[in-house]
């Protein structure tokens, strides 16, 4: 199996996100000839508009992560349920890729997680998410899936992911990603 470079979007940009904890984990538990690193945040880049758009162009920080998505074999999004949805600044964030030209969304292998202090594990965040990727579309591995429930048990002081049962799922989860991207490489 060729290397791979996996980009890893946190969908929440708060300092003691439980989903932040499973993003900073993944290096960890990626098989052998995958490398994961954080992407570029998206908390600078402005509530999309088109007005601002067409007159200013596209913000530095839309830019940069766009340049690393496109630049990485694969991607996983780690992200919170916000009212039972998408949060509003990755979703903000994925507007604004969607209307590049060279959309780095479309045909990228995308892996999904989700974590929630609730037992359902931000399942209709990850609903949502899929459908809004499909229309731009990225391929997206549809299991296994990671949901984790009632995280804050299984997150230290720290900030550290110490549940065993969600590492191995997220594990079982990067293996079988590593396999999907090669099956769709180009």
């Amino acid at each position: 199996m060729a290397a791979q470079k996996v980009l890893s979007i946190c969908g929440s940009l708060r300092k003691g996100s439980l989903n932040a904890a499973l993003a900073r984990a993944l290096p960890s538990l990626a098989p052998d000839g995958m490398t994961i690193t954080a992407a570029p945040s998206f908390a600078a880049i402005p509530i999309y508009n088109w007005d601002e758009q067409n007159d200013d162009g596209w913000p530095e920080s839309a830019r940069l992560l766009a340049a690393a998505i496109r630049a990485a074999d694969g991607l996983i999004i780690v992200s919170p349920e916000y009212n039972f949805s998408i949060p509003g600044g990755l979703k903000n964030a994925i507007d604004w890729m969607s209307r590049m030209q060279n959309q780095p969304f479309a045909g990228k292998p995308v892996a999904l997680q989700s974590a929630s202090p609730g037992p359902v594990g931000g399942a209709r965040m990850q609903y949502h998410l899929r459908m809004a990727l499909q229309g731009l579309d990225a391929l997206l591995l549809t299991r296994p899936e990671v949901f984790a429930g009632n995280a804050a048990s299984k997150v230290n002081e720290a900030g550290e992911l110490v549940d065993e049962t969600t590492r191995g799922f997220m594990k079982q989860q990067l293996a079988a990603f590593a396999k999907f991207i090669e099956r769709v490489r180009i």
